[in-house]
């Protein structure tokens, strides 16, 4: 099983080297192959977690960025279109401050339906970055999904 920083850091550094990185209002822009999301969002975050982006990951499933409006966390979960045999599976969240880096919040393993939930708090006045992959297929997207300051 791949590391959670390793993952994370391959991860960018493979989508960054296609200069395929999303931005902005260009959710479906990810990898090279990426489809249009077709998985369902499972609910897998909780009560109040509403649906603000998502993308497909190929053919094989779909990453979704959600947030909670009372509590201001972000959360992510990869869920795969069809299950079966458990396969390498990830979904990451982490929140962009302007004066510090922070650590992406990460689960990965062989999964047979979907990775995550992943929490970050802070995001409410922030750019989240997230991400989903699924066997050899990724998304990443960094700097949209920016909230306001209160």
């Amino acid at each position: 099983m791949r590391s959670k920083s390793v993952a994370m850091a391959a991860a960018v550094a493979a989508i960054a080297g296609t200069g395929l990185i999303a931005t902005a209002g260009t959710a479906s822009a990810a990898t090279a192959g990426s489809a249009e999301p077709r998985a369902a969002y499972n609910g897998a975050c909780g009560s109040g977690y509403s649906v603000v982006n998502q993308a497909g990951i190929a053919d094989l499933g779909t990453v979704f960025l959600t947030y909670n409006k009372s509590t201001g966390k972000n959360c992510v979960v990869t869920v795969r279109n069809e299950t079966g045999d458990p396969v390498f599976m990830s979904a990451s969240v982490r929140v962009l401050l302007d004066d510090e880096e922070t650590v992406p919040v990460v689960e990965e393993g062989e999964f047979t339906s979907y990775a995550g939930p992943v929490f970050v708090d802070e995001g409410a006045g922030h750019c989240i970055e997230w991400a989903g992959v699924i066997g050899d297929e990724e998304y990443f997207n960094s700097g949209s999904n920016c909230g306001t300051r209160k």
